[in-house]
């Protein structure tokens, strides 16, 4: 009986006094991240929109109505606000009361000329006659010429008239806000029963804006180059982009231009690239990084190319290679690997371990192969 129990301890001892405690993280993969293959540099900036509008009216108004929302399409041409049109229709209606007053004024002086200029003719034939004397022709004569100034001037008049009831018109079209081109409205910047105005009035009383619209197929990448490097940017260099909301979406792209001016308090140019095709994830001031190639990368599978990682921490140098011990039936096998870029506190592992193994991030320095390890 008491070999028994001095065997069962001494088992108890060694299986928990001779394993080694230490800490354990598990093989990751991870897809997308780090700097595109063939980079000669690399840059950062935002997604902008070269047709880009804070749509106002062209007369201080009223606000009435408001058809648009955030995230609308809106066609060029299509109504986006409704102004208070009252006054506008009253000026119209007196406008073309006074464009009718002249016609008819016009029109009553025309027949008085045809009676005048009859008049003349029959006075002519009986001073003919010396019938009457030759005054009273001349009567006849400046009650014609009369008549005829008159109607010039109605005629003027008419065309006065007119042209305020075109002006009223136009005004009274443009107290509905139109959209200049076709885009996505991004903001709204007035609700009904506010003043709007095509200039900012101050006191923050007044509206100078209905909505803000962008043109989606005007979208391309602003980044700032350091001029030490802008030689290595030319027209149709391949650009390779990565929007920081989807880090493992590459986007290929190109160069626009570069912006002929530099920044003399930054050093920097401002380079314009162009996006090889718009996708509905890419949206006005993204934050996003690019990668300027010495050549046209090759296609991408749709899904990103995985990759295994570890801790930096679990990687020990032996011998001038790289190690690592991973956990098997509670031992420690000692295992070399092919490590690649650094990023963060994990390291690329290209060979020597799986997707899911445990290696040892924290254990002493003396571990070796096949010592009993205890995960804490």
């Amino acid at each position: 009986m008491l070999v028994a129990i001095v065997i069962a301890a001494g088992w108890i001892w060694s299986t928990r006094v001779d394993a080694t405690p230490v800490k354990a993280a598990a093989v990751v993969a991870q897809t997308g991240g780090g700097a595109a293959p063939g980079a000669v540099l690399n840059a950062s900036g935002y997604v902008t929109a070269r047709r880009r509008a804070t749509v106002s009216s062209k007369v201080t108004g009223k606000v009435l109505e408001v058809l648009v929302e955030e995230g609308d399409t809106v066609q060029k041409g299509q109504v986006l606000a409704k102004l208070d049109d009252s006054q506008m229709r009253a000026a119209l209606a007196v406008t073309q009361a006074q464009l009718e007053t002249a016609r008819r004024g016009a029109a009553e002086d025309e027949a008085k000329l045809r009676e005048a200029e009859l008049t003349l003719g029959r006075r002519e034939q009986l001073v003919k006659e010396q019938v009457i004397s030759k005054s009273e022709l001349d009567t006849a004569r400046a009650e014609v010429e009369s008549l005829r100034a008159r109607i010039a001037v109605a005629q003027q008049q008419i065309k006065v008239s007119e042209s305020l009831v075109t002006q009223v018109r136009t005004d009274l079209v443009d107290m509905q806000v139109r959209a200049p081109f076709d885009g996505v409205a991004i903001s709204k910047d007035a609700q009904p029963g506010e003043m709007i105005s095509p200039v900012s009035a101050g006191g923050g009383f007044t509206r100078s804006g209905i909505a803000t619209i962008v043109d989606m197929s005007s979208l391309e990448i602003e980044v700032d180059v350091s001029e030490s490097f802008i030689n290595r940017v030319h027209p149709q260099q391949p650009v390779e982009a990565v929007l920081d909301a989807y880090p493992d979406w590459r986007i290929p792209a190109h160069v626009i231009t570069t912006v002929p001016t530099a920044d003399r308090q930054k050093a920097t140019v401002r380079v314009r690239i162009g996006f090889e095709q718009l996708d509905p994830r890419i949206l006005p001031d993204m934050g996003v990084k690019v990668s300027f190639l010495t050549e046209r990368p090759a296609a991408e599978s749709a899904t990103p190319r995985a990759k295994l990682v570890v801790p930096s921490a679990a990687v020990r140098t032996s011998d001038g290679r790289s190690i690592v011990f991973v956990l098997r039936d509670g031992r420690a096998e000692r295992r070399a690997i092919a490590v690649g870029a650094a990023v963060g506190n994990q390291v690329e592992a290209l060979s020597g371990v799986s997707v899911g193994e445990q290696v040892v991030v924290d254990g002493p320095q003396t571990l070796k192969d096949g010592d009993k390890v205890k995960v804490q």
